[in-house]
């Protein structure tokens, strides 16, 4: 206490805690501190480089040393030891399969439609040539077909044009027989009458005249004339003289343009009409001359 009271009143008091005094004078005694470091391990190191340097040495031998030669072992030598086999593998376990990422599984997934869609256009590519084949199989089938059927047809024509042509000659062979055979009926007829006596209106058993009435030209063309058939009038007028065989039934059995009229569509029309006829009337006496030579005209 008389310590405590021997202090000049007003000064500092010694029991309570000093004010600090700040960290100025801290930093400069390290920094100080850190600078001696420095320069203490820049004087100690050498910092010259020096070139080592090299020396070279001969070795020479005393005496020269021949070697000692190499012992035969009278025993055979020993094979050497097998070589022990190697471990088994160990099994190494599988590793765990990584989940595929959305970026992976996206380009698995085009590639698997990229593969499906390659194949399905190979198949289809791969029916349309077997279709394509088979239409040309077909159509080759049905050519060839064609071609058969046409060529049959072409001989079963040519057969039947051969048939007609040999019965159209073996049937004028039979009207020229059946015309020679009528040349000699009427041959002899004419050499009968040559010899007979009695008038056309005579009886008897003597041979007629053979000469058609004075009537039986209009009968003829009164039976002929309505048969014949024209597109177009006919200008002028044309006279065709045709000769008319027949049997002694009337039958024509041929007719022939002896005297064409200069107009040949009028020649024909007659023939055509004589051809529809068919048939000649009989003469008063029941008889129908075998040759008549008859004119028409429009």
């Amino acid at each position: 206490m008389a310590a405590g009271a021997s202090l000049a009143p007003g000064g500092p008091d010694p029991l309570r805690p000093q004010s600090p005094g700040g960290m100025a004078g801290g930093a400069l005694l390290a920094l100080a501190v850190h600078g001696l470091l420095v320069v203490a391990l820049a004087l100690s190191v050498s910092w010259r480089s020096q070139t080592p340097q090299t020396f070279s040495a001969e070795l020479w031998a005393a005496t020269p040393q021949v070697a000692a030669p190499r012992a035969v072992d009278s025993a055979p030598a020993a094979p050497p030891p097998a070589p022990p086999p190697p471990p088994a593998p160990t099994p190494r376990a599988a590793a765990p399969a990584a989940t595929p990422t959305p970026e992976a599984k996206i380009a698995i997934e085009k590639a698997r439609q990229d593969k499906e869609k390659a194949e399905r256009e190979a198949a289809e590519r791969e029916k349309a040539q077997r279709d394509k084949a088979e239409r040309d199989r077909l159509a080759k089938a049905e050519k060839d077909k064609a071609e058969r059927e046409r060529q049959a047809a072409a001989k079963a024509k040519a057969e039947e044009q051969a048939r007609r042509e040999a019965q159209q000659q073996r049937d004028q062979q039979a009207e020229a027989q059946r015309l020679a055979r009528q040349r000699e009926d009427n041959l002899k007829r004419i050499q009968g009458l040559a010899g007979a006596s009695g008038a056309p209106g005579a009886t008897g058993t003597a041979p007629k005249d053979a000469a058609p009435s004075a009537s039986y030209a209009g009968r003829l063309i009164a039976r002929i004339k309505p048969n014949i058939l024209l597109t177009d009038p006919v200008s002028g007028s044309p006279s065709a003289d045709v000769e008319v065989r027949a049997s002694p039934t009337g039958s024509i059995l041929s007719r022939r343009l002896v005297k064409s009229s200069g107009n040949k569509e009028w020649d024909d029309a007659v023939l055509r009409a004589i051809d529809r006829t068919a048939e000649l009337p009989r003469d008063v006496d029941g008889r129908v001359p075998p040759v008549l030579v008859i004119t028409f005209t429009p």
